[in-house]
């Protein structure tokens, strides 16, 4: 029988840093896109693809909040009456919703929000609740060892089958030994590390990744130990052979427990069913898929407090939320070409052609939802988060959100912070990196 669930029994080194997907993290991630990026960096080959912020180095990324621990969200959430009328006055009409934390100062934090509790279907935003049910399965499985997790990541295999076709999202492919890459949509034998799946359902946002990895979640759960010597064919006879309401229970409670956990109640977050058709057959939804700022306010300040399962795990999902690919939407504001960013976009739209024969790809005529959420870190020290739904009817709100990334950032980032000066130079070429 052939494994599709294969672990290589390797030894790890791991670096005195942390580390997560800025481009320097290949050894450590075994990321394959990662290696292309380093070695064009190393080499001195120009990369136009991405801005002065998303070089940070992996022993960079650092949690914010950790000083904050023992507050509670409720008490990191109230108004400052000044941040919030001030944001407010650069609010567009129309469907949006925000929330906004400076963080700059974490001893005096300054929160504001708009519309903060109104419903919104995330679309891809929503794949941040697997990639906190991964976390949290993996912690069960290795609560005393950190390093076990991050071996299991990187050395465990699977295959995509049925669970990752049907998006139209590619994913990027490299070959190390040829020096090729491509990119295409997932087929049905592509096999990745759970790593590189996680990667692309949140680099480049493939649904079929997040069925996947929402996949593996279940089985980690339903399996315990196990999990660590399953094959497919075991795999895909427990989805054959278990009733289609004890799955769709089950899936439901894996990749919402954990946000309950942090706080986040039902209505104001939650995942109703897969980002694929495929599984269907087997795994059914439930309760249906809603987000609102607030709810994903909780979650990144949750993440920059160390609580997101735990703090290792929080910094590792925070590595994985860090852009090291083509910004878009909210992130593609010049004003934040110098800053590391750690985002996460999604949208959903549906179009009536009998209303409007031309309605537009994002720009659905039925509902057009658009949502952004993003952590900046400037190097001069300003640091916020940003959580950005909206659902503006007939019209593209990508020109929107970059907007309002420009306002926020004016108005958190002064120009009195931002003297060139102050400005640290990015290391390009770091000859002593022991990754």
């Amino acid at each position: 029988m052939k494994k599709k669930y294969i672990l290589i029994i390797t030894c790890i080194v791991l670096s005195l840093g942390f580390v997560k997907y800025p481009i320097d993290g290949y050894e450590y991630s075994g990321i394959k896109r990662l290696y292309q990026i380093r070695k064009m960096q190393l080499d001195s080959i120009k990369y136009g693809r991405i801005p002065a912020g998303a070089y940070k180095k992996l022993r960079d990324i650092q949690l914010n909040l950790t000083n904050k621990t023992t507050d509670s969200i409720h008490d990191l959430l109230i108004a400052d009456v000044n941040f919030e009328r001030k944001i407010k006055q650069i609010t567009p009409e129309g469907n949006f919703s925000f929330a906004v934390m400076d963080m700059s100062k974490p001893d005096n934090l300054r929160y504001a929000s708009h519309r903060e509790n109104v419903g919104y279907q995330p679309g891809s935003v929503a794949k941040i609740a697997v990639l906190l049910a991964v976390f949290d399965q993996l912690q069960k499985l290795c609560p005393d060892s950190y390093e076990d997790r991050v071996s299991y990541l990187k050395n465990i295999r699977v295959t995509s089958r049925y669970w990752g076709l049907g998006d139209e999202h590619t994913i990027p492919i490299y070959d190390i030994e040829k020096n090729k890459l491509i990119k295409r949509q997932v087929v049905a034998n592509d096999e990745f590390s759970l790593f590189e799946w996680l990667d692309h359902m949140v680099s480049v946002s493939n649904n079929g990744a997040a069925s996947i990895m929402y996949r593996e979640a279940i089985l980690m759960a339903a399996f315990g130990q196990e999990y660590f010597s399953l094959d497919a064919e075991k795999a895909e006879n427990y989805f054959k052979n278990t009733p289609r309401n004890v799955l769709t229970n089950l899936a439901n409670t894996v990749v919402n427990e954990p946000l309950r956990k942090l706080g986040i109640a039902e209505d104001e977050y939650r995942l109703g069913g897969m980002f694929t058709r495929g599984p269907e057959k087997y795994v059914g939804r439930k309760g249906g898929s809603i987000g609102t700022t607030k709810g994903l306010m909780k979650f990144l300040v949750k993440l920059e407090q160390g609580k997101a399962v735990d703090k290792e795990s929080s910094l590792e999902m925070k590595r994985l939320l860090y852009m090291t690919d083509r910004r878009i939407r909210y992130a593609k504001s010049p004003r934040l070409d110098n800053a590391a960013v750690y985002f996460k976009s999604g949208s959903l739209y549906k179009c009536d052609k009998t209303k409007n024969p031309n309605c537009a790809k994002y720009a659905g005529n039925v509902f057009n939802f658009m949502n952004s959420i993003i952590i900046v870190e400037h190097p001069n020290g300003i640091k916020y988060i940003v959580c950005l739904m909206s659902n503006v009817l007939n019209k593209n709100s990508a020109g929107a959100h970059l907007y309002l990334a420009s306002k926020i950032d004016d108005l958190i980032n002064v120009k009195e912070n931002i003297k060139k000066s102050e400005i640290k130079e990015i290391d390009y070429k770091d000859e002593k990196d022991t990754n």
